[in-house]
């Protein structure tokens, strides 16, 4: 028998029989019990503040003011946003010494003062995922990226409501094969990273701080 020959018996004994077909995620996460809300937020904010995530959680009518203290705090003078109703709130709570700068345009007509005048970006999540301290942002258009990565702090707000035990969870009731955006990030940490002798740094990649406000009724917080 050639080399030829050999090979080819080889490949043929290899040939795979009846096709293996995948398991049933939806029914084996259906069996799984479900956290409750409380629980939910309990895991996500345990699991943030493991991870060097500045967490706290408000009440709805509160939640501005207090992301608008915290930026005070850190010293931030410009903070970049993008339109919708979470940042009209919270730029109408900035103190004077705080500057809203709207990014609603192209990229280059901006990404001069994004690099090198803007302290904050604000980013609200369109769900958090309990299982993993993670929070989801849905990039696009009208969410540029540059907003959770270039400044140096990044803020964060989350409905309670919109908190999810695993990634299951959170894709099957979202229904995020029926609308995916440009860009769907998953945070759960200042950005870090370590060199080949393990030393950790923060902020070498992205933001060095992360700020998460969850927005939680009296019952769930």
């Amino acid at each position: 028998m050639s080399a030829r020959e050999r090979i080819l018996a080889r490949l043929r004994a290899a040939e795979p029989g009846a096709p293996v077909m995948p398991p049933d995620v939806t029914a084996y996460y259906a069996q799984r019990p479900r956290l409750t809300p409380g629980e939910r937020l309990q895991q996500l904010c345990a699991r943030l503040r493991a991870s060097r995530a500045d967490v706290m959680v408000v009440q709805p009518a509160e939640w501005a003011r207090v992301a608008a203290d915290a930026l005070h705090l850190r010293g931030v003078r410009r903070l970049a946003l993008n339109s919708g109703v979470r940042a009209d709130e919270l730029a109408a709570a900035l103190p004077p010494t705080i500057e809203a700068v709207r990014f609603d345009g192209a990229i280059e007509a901006w990404k001069q003062d994004m690099f090198a005048t803007v302290d904050a970006g604000f980013t609200p999540a369109a769900a958090g995922i309990a299982a993993t301290g993670a929070l989801l942002l849905n990039h696009g258009g009208a969410l540029p990226r540059t907003l959770s990565l270039v400044p140096p702090i990044s803020l964060v707000c989350v409905d309670a409501r919109d908190l999810y035990d695993d990634l299951h969870h959170a894709s099957s009731s979202q229904r995020w094969a029926d609308d995916m955006p440009t860009n769907r990030v998953l945070v759960s940490s200042p950005s870090r990273t370590a060199d080949i002798q393990q030393t950790l740094a923060y902020g070498a990649h992205g933001p060095r701080e992360l700020v998460v406000v969850v927005i939680a009724d009296g019952d769930t917080a």
